[in-house]
């Protein structure tokens, strides 16, 4: 258990609009955690988020139906720490208190959360911290969380894994080798519905994309189902 909001200071959540950060807002919101705001980050292009690879658009229609703001920043790798802070900063400025963190159990993710948030003097909490995956997993879809599997490592999985829906048959089909929770960077998620939604996110895709990452970044092979806002 995190420690209670002890004066219902206001908190801000990393939000990549996947499974695990939209389970860390539940779990918070649930504890009666004040999330104002929804941290992303997005490629330098700033049109989509970094590593899920989904639209800016998106993301702000997940805000509109949770009924939070989103915040952005714009960077590639090797600025992203910087903007990060100066975005944590900014936050704060506004009346932030406390940073929210979707990871489960890698330690140098949580070192590195920490850190930047004590950079700005913000207090950092990871709802989901130690517990296990398949048990997060199982809670997420219990609570009613709609979700669509957006992006997968090819290192790990082919690309027919890339458009299905996050369910029980999604992760029958996994290979034993592989997390139910992505937690290593396997597969990430789109999530478009679920108990704090205030209506259903509208979504299209645009079909399969594949992606090789710079040799810098080891020439990885990613697939993407590329999504978008409903044209109507």
């Amino acid at each position: 258990m995190h420690p209670i909001n002890p004066m219902n200071m206001m908190a801000a959540l990393s939000w990549s609009g996947g499974k695990d950060s939209c389970l860390a807002l539940w779990r918070a919101q649930q504890s009666s955690e004040n999330v104002q705001f929804l941290l992303t980050a997005l490629e330098e292009t700033a049109c989509r988020v970094r590593s899920h690879g989904v639209s800016k658009a998106l993301i702000c229609a997940q805000g509109a139906a949770l009924g939070l703001q989103n915040r952005f920043i714009a960077a590639s790798w090797k600025d992203y720490e910087s903007c990060f802070i100066e975005q944590l900063r900014m936050l704060k400025s506004d009346g932030v208190q406390r940073a929210i963190f979707g990871d489960i159990d890698l330690q140098a993710h949580r070192d590195w959360e920490e850190k930047v948030c004590a950079q700005v003097g913000l207090y950092a909490l990871l709802p989901l911290w130690n517990e296990n995956r398949m048990t997060l997993v199982q809670e997420f879809l219990a609570a009613g969380f709609k979700a669509r599997v957006v992006c997968v490592d090819g290192r790990f999985l082919d690309e027919s894994y890339v458009g299905c829906e996050f369910d029980a048959a999604f992760l029958a089909r996994l290979p034993a080798t592989v997390d139910a929770c992505g937690e290593n960077g396997e597969f990430h998620t789109f999530v478009y519905d679920g108990p704090n939604f205030n209506h259903p996110v509208q979504w299209r895709s645009k079909g399969k994309q594949q992606y090789v990452s710079p040799p810098e970044y080891g020439s990885q092979v990613y697939y993407f189902d590329v999504l978008d806002t409903l044209e109507v």
